[in-house]
């Protein structure tokens, strides 16, 4: 709960996200919480610099590991461009460090060469599309392969590509299992994207915030620091989805509809 009419904190919990389309909770409001002895979660994404009691989302890093290792199984070799999220996000600079983990190694034995990497502002597929033409265009159309952060800026790069007669030419990753994502993965344009259960994530959600409220103590393997300390975290395991296991994932979960997925390349 927040502040009561009278202006005194009750009891409660207070579970915050900060990111992309949220206001962030203030540091003001986690001191005025933490001296009511309110625990405060960070939910999905990290607060920053502040002192949070638990961080709880699936594993950015993890998130961009996976990003990376699906286009690297399709594209050992080759010119790579990546097109990154906002830079802004704290979670955009997370998913790079894990697709970086990947893709160094290889990078520097010669295999992939990064010939173009960019932020998109906001997120927005615009900026994305506007990267990824410039990616081309200063590549003369010689990109092999193209990481995307998340599905929407998939969507951008994908619309560049298409104006080439390139789409479903090169493989390009994606996050978040949207519609439109799932819709490009059947067609054979888009060759992955990250599927997050969010049910699994709520619930653990509920579990901690009950044994913050019952005074229990929170078991964690995993700190995260947010700029400010090493904040105890939950970081659960995300799923890469493609076209051999969309079905089985996203579709089973009821996710997203089959006829939906599947309304242009029916299967």
């Amino acid at each position: 709960k927040r502040m009561s009419g009278k202006g005194k904190w009750e009891e409660g919990m207070i579970v915050g996200m900060s990111g992309e389309g949220v206001a962030p909770i203030s540091n003001l409001t986690i001191a005025k919480a933490h001296e009511a002895k309110i625990k405060v979660i960070s939910y999905d994404r990290l607060i920053r610099n502040a002192p949070v009691d638990l961080y709880l989302s699936f594993d950015p890093v993890g998130v961009g590991r996976l990003q990376a290792q699906s286009i690297v199984k399709l594209v050992a070799r080759g010119n790579y461009a990546l097109i990154e999220g906002a830079d802004t996000d704290n979670n955009a600079f997370l998913l790079k460090k894990g697709q970086m983990e990947v893709l160094k190694p290889l990078i520097d034995k010669g295999d992939i060469k990064v010939v173009y990497e960019q932020w998109s502002k906001d997120w927005k597929p615009e900026e994305a599309m506007r990267n990824m033409e410039n990616a081309l265009t200063a590549n003369g159309n010689k990109i092999d392969a193209v990481i995307a952060a998340n599905d929407g800026t998939a969507g951008g790069v994908i619309q560049a590509l298409a104006a080439q007669g390139m789409d479903g030419k090169i493989p390009v990753s994606g996050q978040d299992a949207e519609l439109a994502a799932c819709q490009r993965i059947a067609e054979g344009k888009q060759a992955m994207t990250i599927y997050k259960p969010l049910k699994k994530l709520a619930d653990r959600a509920a579990e901690a915030a009950l044994s913050f409220a019952k005074g229990e103590k929170i078991t964690t393997t995993e700190k995260v620091n947010n700029g400010k300390e090493d904040i105890p975290s939950i970081l659960l395991s995300p799923l890469a989805v493609d076209k051999n296991n969309l079905l089985e994932t996203v579709v089973k979960d009821g996710y997203q509809k089959k006829e939906a997925v599947f309304k242009k390349n029916k299967s």
